[in-house]
């Protein structure tokens, strides 16, 4: 949509852009397959995928395991084709291991239905200008309730107790020792015990504000902490300012840190230096990520006393230790945590390609954008984060006579992300805008550009890192 005009209007508009853009043009050589509306292209067609599954007129949404049927209904059938793998704009997956020669260059987004990425290569999609999305907090529910039943069952022995009665069960003995047996699965209750959560997002949050209510001590860690989180926690919440002091007298260690390779990463982070730190019977639960915790330092710390190990990473060194218990990854395998999270990354992808708003990427700047002005044009532009480039972009629009009505500029690390209503009541030329978007994308910097005038899939142009021209 184009703003606020009528819809005789917004179709003559339309009509006239879709000119100015580039017309519809047969790319197969086949006279049986419809004509596709792409702009100016260039280029072979391998790039695109299989051209006989392509509806001209549709986002196409390429989706990677199995995704909930109810998120993916907020694409709706008329602008979107939803699994298909030939062109598509957008990627939409959980945890496959994504490549690099999986994402054609007709790919503008990909949205995780969840909140790691590590099983994307992000630097990589920056350097290609493409922004990674996830969906903290949607699986949060979850995942908390997986940590409460990590402080039960890591309490109370109880998984040990089910296989002993089934063991008893097996022998016919299980009436004659249900209480003669019971005193070997005694523990203790989590009522005034304390726990430390590191990493105090929706699901810290959420399981300090749900353990307090089962009368424990809370306390926790977090240097990255925000306003949201912050105004989740409970009242009488302690806050540290290391890792080791929160939980040097914690009963219970939660951890609910992101992980992050590389230097001043979070790869084995739980190391020796903090578990030699913790209570000889502190149990650690790790629903966040395995590489977390230095699988050596938590082996020394269950060897040599009464500790315990919840997690539901599988571990080569601890999977069959006494004092672990080590579960299938179930923290967001729930049905209601899965619709969330397919529904939030949906909506993500849909606003990025009708409006060009960005929530929740891992690698791009969030920009809140208003709504486009009428008789306007939404350009977008995705570059590296240099000096001078939004002057050269402004000034390569400036020499087309066009005026910029609004615009936003946001930055994040080594991209830049430019967004450019402008105005189309005098646009003189028919092909000015086809030009213009050529000569913007092929600026030394540029990465990508994209015109937005409400005909799904078109109008997206890339500057390809040989040099060539990609539309």
């Amino acid at each position: 949509m184009l703003g606020r005009i009528s819809s005789s209007s917004l179709l003559r508009q339309n009509s006239v852009l879709r000119s100015a853009i580039g017309g519809s043009r047969c790319l197969s050589g086949d006279d049986n397959i419809p004509d596709l509306d792409i702009s100016h292209y260039k280029g072979e067609w391998k790039t695109y995928g299989d051209i006989k599954n392509y509806t001209p007129g549709k986002f196409v949404i390429q989706t990677f395991n199995k995704i909930s049927p109810q998120g993916l209904k907020r694409f709706g059938e008329d602008s979107y084709d939803v699994g298909s793998t030939a062109n598509a704009h957008a990627i939409l997956m959980r945890s496959h291991k994504l490549q690099e020669e999986e994402v054609l260059h007709t790919v503008r987004a990909i949205a995780r239905c969840g909140a790691g990425t590590n099983n994307i290569p992000v630097p990589r999609m920056t350097e290609l200008g493409i922004p990674v999305f996830n969906t903290p907090g949607a699986n949060a529910n979850a995942v908390k309730e997986l940590v409460l039943c990590g402080l039960l069952i890591s309490s109370r022995r109880i998984i040990d107790g089910i296989n002993h009665m089934k063991d008893l069960g097996s022998q016919g003995l299980a009436k004659e020792r249900v209480e003669k047996d019971k005193a070997m699965f005694g523990g203790r209750e989590l009522k005034d015990k304390t726990i430390a959560i590191v990493g105090l997002g929706h699901i810290g949050s959420s399981t300090a504000r749900d353990a307090s209510e089962l009368g424990m001590n809370v306390c926790g860690y977090d240097p990255g902490l925000d306003v949201g989180s912050a105004l989740r926690l409970p009242d009488k919440m302690a806050l540290h300012d290391s890792i080791v002091s929160a939980v040097s007298d914690a009963d219970y260690v939660s951890i609910n840190i992101p992980y992050i390779k590389g230097e001043g990463g979070t790869h084995g982070i739980i190391n020796n230096e903090i578990i030699s730190q913790m209570k000889p019977g502190a149990v650690i639960l790790n629903f966040a990520r395995g590489e977390l915790v230095d699988s050596d330092a938590m082996k020394k710390h269950l060897d040599n006393n009464d500790g315990r190990y919840v997690s539901d990473f599988p571990d080569d060194l601890l999977w069959d230790h006494k004092n672990a218990i080590i579960l299938p990854h179930l923290g967001a395998s729930t049905e209601e945590a899965e619709d969330q999270a397919a529904a939030m990354a949906a909506e993500t992808i849909k606003d990025y390609l009708e409006n060009g708003t960005i929530v929740n990427s891992v690698n791009f700047p969030g920009t809140s954008l208003p709504e486009r002005p009428p008789n306007s044009v939404r350009f977008t532009v995705v570059n590296k984060n240099l000096p001078g480039m939004l002057a050269k972009i402004t000034e390569t629009v400036a020499k087309f006579d066009i005026n910029i009505i609004q615009q936003v500029n946001n930055s994040k690390g080594d991209i830049a992300y430019n967004v450019m209503d402008v105005d189309t009541t005098n646009v003189g030329e028919v092909m000015s805008f086809k030009k213009l978007q050529k000569q913007i994308t092929m600026l030394d910097g540029v990465l990508s550009s994209r015109i937005l005038y409400g005909n799904p899939g078109t109008g997206y142009a890339k500057n390809l890192e040989d040099g060539q021209y990609f539309v």
